[in-house]
């Protein structure tokens, strides 16, 4: 009866530690983050009032959830010359002087 007391809490433990919403790294290499990055930047784009288009500038920090599709991405942005709805946002020169902004 003993063991069986030992197992369960046991595998209360396990599960409790499993389930926790923890964020472990990932590879910024894989499809699905490249996929990913473009559309946080594409709706962080639409999101702003601001005509100008930012542009992705480098990953500070990539996480994901475990036993979730919930990721955590910290990035750089730079505020661009080109319009939010131009084609080619990923060519397009950062602004300079008062212009100029990153996030």
């Amino acid at each position: 009866m003993l063991w069986k007391v030992l197992l369960f809490v046991g595998l209360v433990v396990l599960g409790a530690h499993l389930c926790s919403n923890k964020f472990v790294d990932i590879d910024k290499t894989r499809e699905f983050f490249a996929l990913s990055l473009e559309y946080v930047v594409f709706w962080f784009n639409e999101g702003q009032k601001d005509e100008f288009a930012y542009k992705f500038l480098r990953v500070r920090r990539s996480q994901r959830e475990l036993l979730n599709w919930t990721y955590l991405i910290d990035v750089e942005m730079g505020r661009t010359v080109c319009k939010k709805h131009d084609e080619d946002i990923d060519n397009c020169p950062l602004q300079k002087g008062p212009g100029e902004k990153k996030v």
